[in-house]
């Protein structure tokens, strides 16, 4: 869900590393958060031209606009049509997540209840991830800069779309969408160093520099949105941009990827491009030696 690294908040006080459990009230208020106008399509969008899709657009995001103003999350209604959009994306990645995702993964989709037959709803998922790791989900109607995405990670919250991709491109989609959420961040979020991992970047990213914000932004893209693991003595997927792409899972396990090992300096510095396929990807041996590792990154801001 990031866009680009503008800052659009001041660097915040020091804060403290150890709070892993972020009550109701330590919440800031959802109505505040900063998002751009989802009426807003380019014209290379599949749905730019389709009035009734749309129309649907606007009325699950206004879902999400009820929920800043709430805090209750409301389930949608899924079309057929929709539904047909889940199972295609769901159905033609089976196969790869069997023999590239992460094990974990693979066992956080089944706790999750995240089958291949539905849209998973917020409110299923945002519940069985509060239990387990103390993690929540709120649903937003359009992308967030990288600072206001990131820091609201500090609070053990994900900010997701709700709305899905259109049927005229099922295996596309130009910004994050409910496959791009269910089908690969939110089961991640079941695994306590992870969460803890992604609670440390929104924490830097409360006090980080404007140049640090950059940096926390390509750790995020390398790791959370593109990364591999060593698992069972071989490299899997963990990243939600390669599970939640045949394209992208395809090609990270092909000769045209360089699988690198994971190291802070390289991945910090490293420039990317959105729109492309991805060169090289990083390989963490644990999600507890991540979350390790960035801990100690964090640490040395604002010394």
């Amino acid at each position: 869900m990031l866009t680009d690294t503008s800052s659009s908040t001041n660097v915040d006080a020091p804060v403290t590393i150890d709070n892993f459990e972020i009550k109701e009230e330590d919440l800031p208020a959802f109505e505040d958060m900063p998002f751009e106008d989802i009426e807003e399509l380019p014209l290379e969008h599949p749905g730019a031209k389709d009035p009734e899709y749309r129309k649907r657009r606007d009325y699950i995001a206004s879902l999400a606009k009820n929920f800043r103003e709430t805090g209750v999350i409301t389930d949608v209604d899924y079309t057929e049509e929709e539904q047909g959009v889940w199972r295609h994306v769901a159905g033609e990645l089976e196969e790869l997540h069997q023999k590239h995702a992460s094990p974990f993964y693979l066992k956080a989709k089944k706790h999750l209840g995240i089958s291949n037959d539905r849209i998973p709803q917020l409110t299923e998922m945002n519940r069985r991830l509060n239990e387990l790791t103390g993690f929540r989900l709120a649903p937003i109607e359009g992308l967030v800069n990288t600072r206001s995405f990131l820091t609201w990670l500090s609070w053990r919250t994900m900010l997701s779309t709700q709305y899905i991709r259109h049927h005229s491109r099922p295996g596309y989609t130009p910004e994050p969408d409910i496959v791009h959420e269910a089908m690969g961040h939110i089961p991640m979020f079941t695994n306590e160093a992870f969460a803890d991992y992604s609670q440390f970047i929104g924490l830097g990213a409360r006090i980080a520099t404007d140049e640090q914000i950059e940096q926390l932004g390509r750790l995020y893209w390398f790791t959370v949105e593109f990364g591999l693991v060593e698992a069972e003595g071989e490299i899997k997927a963990y990243g939600a941009g390669v599970l939640s792409s045949f394209k992208e899972m395809k090609h990270a396990f092909s000769d045209d990827v360089e699988r690198r090992p994971f190291d802070l300096e390289q991945v910090i510095n490293h420039e990317y491009t959105y729109s492309d396929i991805q060169p090289v990807l990083y390989v963490v041996p644990s999600y507890k030696f991540l979350k390790e590792e960035t801990r100690r990154f964090i640490e040395t801001f604002g010394n």
